[in-house]
């Protein structure tokens, strides 16, 4: 048990707990994001080379993000938060589905897709209204906006935070992810030696490391009983049915 009184969660999501709230990525598995070849929307040289074209499709990607809901998942994560456990959630995901479901404590690893940043300097970070970001809109220091999504190439700036959150886990729960991005891949090496960790997957079963329990569920439905269960006992468990 860590220094809280509360047993604390730390959860690490990714891209298959938002696709079962309508938005896809790229991983889908055949290197198009909504038909879009990766090296020409995610990278800073497709920026650089036509910034107009990658400013409207993460503008689009924007408006699916307002327009999609919370699934089952986000909310019975943050059920447990209300119901006095610590959470912490660390996704891979740029979206605001945690927040929209009531998470507090939620590190975006690669970025937010509701807010722009400076190109020159990365911590001027600015809200998007509707009208998105235009060519022209610059930040305090005068360079132009960017969508604040770590693209390929970047470092990540949150990985740090990220490895002390992990760090301070009674339980790890990995949910919609293989962890096979770096550097996330590497986050579960950061976890205590004694904290359990189970995987909610699909494919959970092959994609599990050595040492990793898995429940082959999509994440509204494997996350949303184990959740139940922890609620009603009061404790983090490795569930005995999985």
């Amino acid at each position: 048990m860590s220094e809280h009184q509360a047993p604390h969660l730390v959860v690490l999501t990714g891209a298959g707990i938002s696709a079962e709230s309508g938005l896809k990525t790229f991983r889908d598995g055949d290197g198009l994001w909504e038909n879009h070849r990766v090296e020409d929307v995610a990278t800073p040289e497709a920026f650089d080379r036509d910034p107009e074209s990658v400013l409207r499709f993460y503008d689009e990607r924007r408006e699916q993000t307002r327009q999609a809901s919370p699934n089952a998942a986000h909310h019975a994560l943050a059920e447990l938060e209300r119901a006095g456990f610590r959470v912490s959630v660390i996704t891979q995901n740029i979206d605001d589905l945690h927040e929209r479901a009531g998470s507090r404590d939620v590190l975006h690893l690669h970025g937010e897709i509701l807010m722009a940043r400076s190109s020159a300097d990365p911590s001027l970070r600015y809200p998007v209204g509707r009208q998105g970001i235009r060519m022209g809109e610059l930040c305090d220091k005068g360079s132009q906006l960017r969508p604040d999504v770590v693209w390929f190439g970047e470092p990540v700036p949150r990985y740090a935070q990220a490895c002390d959150v992990v760090a301070e886990a009674d339980f790890v729960l990995v949910v919609g992810t293989s962890l096979a991005v770096m550097p996330a891949a590497m986050l579960l090496d950061q976890a205590p030696i004694e904290a359990p960790c189970l995987l909610v997957d699909p494919q959970a079963e092959a994609l599990a490391p050595r040492g990793v329990r898995a429940i082959s569920q999509p994440a509204s439905q494997g996350v949303p009983p184990l959740i139940e269960h922890w609620r009603h006992v009061g404790a983090l468990w490795m569930p005995d049915w999985t």
